[in-house]
């Protein structure tokens, strides 16, 4: 397996060194660290990792820096997987950095870190071109979905699958996590799809597509 490379974005020197040594013992090499947006900027011309880990809030104001530097560095290199940490659950967040269809998109809580297995994981399949959604941002997501939206034609089913896919799952994993057939999980996500109007064509992926209307991100 390759050695995936990382880029860290991370105003804390503690959580910075605590994720690089985190990532190491994965057999994840960190290229370069920044503690601001520009140097996020700098560190990824400098040596085109493989992945971005971007927190939200930096320097000097500490809003948006981190998320505004990782969609510049998106523009510039569309295809570069973006792995953003935050404090909070802060929903347009995700919505932004999801708002161009792109694929190889993170966006967890900084808690998540704690669980080792499941953010290497993670870090994993963002790199590899993969989505994943907090939990805790689905959640509060679902939770606002007004009467009407497009979503309110999934079945309860459904909609625990297309949770699992905003979280990265695979058919497999999915099949696993709800103890059915993976030819079972095939057919909700082909309903999920049919549901949201989602057809095949040759230049969307359907199921990130699904993804972000499920995170009401289009």
């Amino acid at each position: 397996m390759r050695c995936v490379r990382v880029v860290i974005a991370e105003d804390s020197v503690l959580l910075r060194e605590g994720l690089v040594r985190l990532l190491a013992d994965a057999g994840i090499e960190t290229v370069g660290v920044a503690g601001d947006g520009p140097g996020l900027v700098r560190a990824v011309a400098e040596h085109e990792p493989d992945l971005a880990i971007v927190d939200v809030r930096m320097p000097p104001s500490f809003t948006d820096e981190g998320l505004r530097a990782a969609l510049q560095v998106r523009r510039d290199r569309p295809k570069l997987p973006i792995l953003v940490l935050s404090q909070y659950v802060e929903e347009r967040y995700a919505a932004d950095l999801l708002g161009d269809g792109a694929q190889g998109v993170g966006y967890l809580l900084k808690e998540r870190v704690s669980e080792v297995t499941e953010f290497i994981d993670a870090v994993r399949r963002i790199a590899a071109g993969g989505t994943v959604i907090d939990p805790e941002v689905i959640g509060q997501l679902l939770s606002r979905r007004r009467t009407g939206d497009r979503l309110e034609a999934l079945t309860p089913r459904e909609r625990e699958v297309l949770a699992l896919m905003a979280e990265g799952r695979s058919n497999a994993a999915i099949a696993r996590t709800l103890v059915v057939s993976e030819g079972a999980v095939e057919k909700h996500i082909s309903n999920i799809l049919l549901k949201l109007d989602l057809p095949p064509t040759p230049d969307d992926h359907r199921r990130v597509m699904a993804v972000l209307a499920y995170l009401g991100a289009r």
